[in-house]
């Protein structure tokens, strides 16, 4: 009788309802009742099992808080402070102000398929293709969703149910345990193993693969394989494809279109890809090129054209949204104005200012008495691009007692900051961080510092 007593103490939903105004303007009606029906239905199990019946606030927590494990937050900003330029867990690449500018004016209604000359359908492939082309001498491009998407689309057009040699040393895996063999087997082709881990050469191409529809290298974005090695390089691996009546496809990976210098001196090019002789190349439309995650196709027109016509290519395409914000993107590296992308400001910084800046962020760390100094780190590339290159420079380190504690609480404040830690100190790289916000780095280091001391 005592258990059915506390039972009927627990409120209807109704009643609940009525109390979470709140939580309903946040997520709406039917999820908060579904989430109090839940609630009330735990609450019963323990009022049966001997509880108290739970009061109406904490019914109202109690569907407050499934609903806040079931939702995930909103994707927000974030200070990137770890010096790894195209940081994968941060989003990659940040977009240039003006590609953000053309990703908002194309996000109503556009003129993306639509010729506003002549009334009649356009083509939305037709607004990146010329550019795509002069920005590395291509015959032709095309532009999808990723570059693994392109790698499939490529694979599916010109090899399906037919071989595609490649050598055991470049059987990658990329991000998220995706494997080389399993994409090929994704878009029916058959795999092909030349060669072993260390050496291949040009010879083992002739011979492997009895129906070799296309020979598939790729370069090793995010390993290095050192010591007792060999490989042909791209033009001979082209007069082998020559020899052998098939198309060389390579995969550069970063969306270099353009050799560069410094650190990205090793760093394979689009267009160096394309006159060495390659047929099809592939690579990111973000990481190094500094635009929206896509993935890009150069090469032979013909072969370009088949992979436009393969009902793949659909499913793969570009949304408005992508295409503005590359477009943009692409832009800039034409007009020579990469400094304008973010990516590419980071990449080619001063020293003379990094370091400008990091004193001034030490100074005003020290002034509010937290231990800091000026100190001498490497940045990277990330992104799975040039593996081997580091950027040296200055960079700010912060001794903590308790660093994981100061980092966590830098992480719990909005915007988060997100910076390195090691065994005993906080390290700050300002090559990743927007010159405003070295002041919000300062005053936040200092109230976390504060508190993980006490």
């Amino acid at each position: 009788m005592e258990g059915t007593d506390r039972l009927r103490r627990l409120p209807g939903i109704d009643r609940l309802l009525s109390d979470c105004t709140e939580l309903i303007a946040r997520y709406g009606r039917q999820t908060v009742t579904d989430a109090l029906r839940t609630a009330v239905d735990d609450a019963r199990e323990a009022v049966r099992a001997g509880a108290a019946a739970p009061t109406s606030d904490a019914l109202i927590a109690a569907a407050a808080a499934l609903i806040a494990r079931r939702r995930p937050p909103a994707l927000q900003p974030v200070v990137n402070a770890t010096g790894v330029v195209v940081h994968t867990n941060l989003g990659r690449a940040p977009l240039p102000e003006a590609a953000r500018d053309a990703l908002l004016a194309a996000a109503g209604y556009c003129d993306l398929e639509y010729d506003l000359a002549t009334g009649r359908r356009g083509s939305r492939g037709g607004r990146l293709e010329p550019l795509l082309c002069d920005a590395t001498g291509a015959a032709a491009a095309l532009a999808v969703n990723n570059a693994a998407a392109a790698l499939v689309l490529v694979l599916a057009t010109l090899a399906g149910g037919r071989d595609v040699v490649v050598s055991r040393g470049e059987l990658i895996e990329i991000g998220g345990s995706f494997r080389l063999p399993d994409i090929m087997g994704a878009s029916g082709a058959r795999l092909v193993e030349v060669g072993t881990t260390n050496r291949t050469r040009a010879d083992d191409y002739l011979a492997g693969g009895g129906d070799a529809a296309a020979i598939l290298t790729l370069h090793p974005s995010n390993y290095r394989i050192v010591g007792f090695v060999a490989q042909p390089t791209l033009t001979e691996l082209a007069g082998v494809a020559a020899k052998r009546g098939i198309p060389l496809i390579y995969d550069v990976g970063s969306g270099l279109l353009q050799p560069s210098t410094g650190a990205l001196t090793n760093e394979p090019a689009v267009a160096d890809a394309l006159r060495d002789g390659a047929d099809i190349v592939l690579c990111s439309g973000d990481k190094l090129l500094g635009g929206p995650q896509a993935g890009l196709l150069f090469g032979r027109a013909d072969l370009v054209a088949a992979c436009r016509r393969h009902p793949l290519a659909r499913a793969f395409r570009l949304d408005k949204l992508r295409i503005a914000a590359l477009q943009a993107t692409l832009e800039l590296h034409l007009r020579d104005e990469r400094r304008e992308v973010p990516v590419w400001r980071m990449l080619t910084a001063h020293t003379a200012g990094l370091e400008q800046r990091c004193r001034r962020i030490v100074d005003g760390l020290v002034a509010d008495g937290v231990p800091a100094e000026l100190a001498e780190a490497a940045a990277l590339p990330g992104g799975g691009a040039a593996p081997d290159a580091t950027l040296p420079g200055p960079v700010v380190r912060v001794d903590a007692g308790r660093p994981t504690d100061v980092a966590m609480r830098l992480r719990a404040q909005r915007p988060p900051i997100v910076v390195r830690v090691t065994a005993a100190a906080i390290v700050v790289d300002p090559r990743t961080v927007d010159e405003n916000d070295d002041d919000l780095i300062v005053s936040r280091l200092v109230a976390a510092h504060r508190a993980s001391a006490r």
